[in-house]
């Protein structure tokens, strides 16, 4: 079964939410393996964390700020 989805004719909205689902189903699959590069990336910025050049933010908060930048919307 072949679900068509025309990317083009969708809000910003509903491509983040698809891109949310497609993310939910691919990283809870027993097949997916990130990619080799991720672990180079995580630890550079764990040393940036410990050098104090950056901070961790919970993941609930930044989707908070990323749809707050996203939609102009200060009260998400």
């Amino acid at each position: 079964m072949s679900n068509q989805i025309n990317i083009e004719k969708m809000s910003l909205a509903e491509k983040i939410e698809l891109m949310e689902e497609l993310w939910k189903t691919i990283s809870t699959s027993t097949d997916y393996s990130p990619p080799s590069w991720h672990k180079g990336e995580l630890k550079k910025r764990m040393l940036a964390v410990s050098e104090g050049k950056a901070v961790y933010t919970d993941w609930k908060q930044a989707k908070k700020e990323i749809r707050r930048e996203i939609y102009n919307d200060p009260d998400s």
